[in-house]
């Protein structure tokens, strides 16, 4: 008997070793449950909360209006009109749309199985717990179908993107055309504008000189009429300075007769005291003059071979003609062009072909200098 009881008081510690053993296992797997479950319903609380619990307002709408009339050489006052965004699907831009907030439904998370609401227990279909039904499942399904909707207006989204981008590149490529005729008119119209203001200063000018010649005009006018009486007076002494003219134009004949008389007459006694006969040489450059004295009216001149010859023959046996010549200075600008003045042969220099001459101060363009050119015309 006692071996008996021995043998059952071992046993009996044995299994209880045992039970003790099991539920230390079981209490670990328990925490870890434990653990998980309040893990993932964590999780699922701050899931819900990114997913979008209300529908955005879809009587949202926008318009860009969009000039869509063609670019003419005109003005349109009311021009046709286009919104790009008629098919926009406007909704889609809403943001901070309110959340699942499962903060204070943890109690519904952790409501696994369908409870009878008599009993409180887990109502069993065949011999397992219900589980479809439950609070929880009910919570994971609305949030499952918020979830699709969510998806399926980002899709709508991506799609809207897509068509967005390809309307904006259309009104970007219409643009990129139109900017270089906007450039070019531009150009146009600066310069316009610089040929306007040109032209408008240039029409302030005219103006003022309108302004001028208007009052030049009255002052000729006036000068006019009074000229107009000094015209017919000067009539009256023209007539009588034409009778003037011809007593004077008799008179000067009668000089040039007397001139050609006295020449003649001095060419005789030339003849006969030695001096020589020529009263002309042929045109063209003669010589240059070396020597000049302004002050005293005297030059000397360096003659050619051939225009000693002229003026003295072929034997330079003849003397020396008191004969006027012209002086001129290559690039000089007078009032008689190069002519600076004349001369009048005097005395020839023996053995050189020179000579010396007065200078004629009627005939003074400019003082002579050395160089100058002796000419006959």
């Amino acid at each position: 008997m006692n071996k008996a009881l021995h043998v059952f008081v071992y046993l009996f510690l044995a299994l209880a070793g045992t039970a003790l053993f099991f539920e230390i296992q079981l209490n670990e797997k328990r925490a870890e449950l434990t653990d998980r479950n309040r893990m993932q319903e964590d999780y699922f609380v701050k899931i819900a909360r990114t997913i979008e619990k209300a529908e955005p307002d879809k009587s949202t709408t926008f318009e860009i209006q969009k000039d869509s009339s063609p670019v003419e050489n005109k003005l349109v006052d009311s021009p046709d009109m286009e919104n790009l965004l008629e098919e926009y699907p406007a909704p889609l831009e809403q943001t901070s749309l309110e959340t699942y907030n499962w903060e204070n439904s943890r109690n519904q998370l952790r409501s696994v199985y369908v409870l009878d609401p008599m009993t409180g227990k887990p109502v069993m279909d065949g011999n397992q717990p219900q589980t479809r039904g439950s609070d929880e499942q009910k919570l994971l399904d609305g949030l499952f179908e918020s979830a699709k909707d969510q998806q399926k207006r980002l899709n709508d989204t991506r799609t809207q993107l897509a068509e967005m981008r390809a309307r904006l590149e259309k009104v970007v490529k219409e643009l990129n055309e139109l900017k270089p005729v906007a450039r070019q008119d531009k150009v146009t119209i600066d310069e316009r504008n610089a040929k306007i203001a040109k032209l408008e200063e240039e029409k302030a000018q005219l103006e003022d000189t309108v302004k001028k010649l208007k009052a030049n005009i009255e002052e000729l006018n006036s000068e006019i009429t009074s000229l107009k009486d000094e015209v017919q007076t000067a009539k009256d002494e023209t007539e009588a300075a034409k009778e003037e003219l011809a007593k004077e134009q008799k008179k000067v004949e009668q000089l040039k007769q007397l001139v050609k008389d006295l020449i003649a007459q001095v060419n005789a006694r030339a003849d006969e005291g030695g001096h020589s006969a020529v009263t002309a040489i042929s045109v063209g450059d003669k010589g240059k003059i070396i020597r000049v004295d302004n002050e005293s009216m005297f030059a000397i001149i360096e003659f050619t071979e051939s225009a000693m010859k002229e003026l003295k023959g072929e034997d330079l046996a003849r003397p020396l003609p008191m004969l006027e010549l012209n002086v001129k200075r290559p690039g000089f600008n007078g009032q008689a062009g190069e002519l600076v003045g004349r001369v009048r042969l005097r005395q020839e220099i023996r053995g050189k072909n020179m000579a010396i001459c007065d200078i004629l101060g009627a005939w003074e363009q400019a003082k002579m200098a050395e160089g100058d050119i002796v000419l006959a015309d």
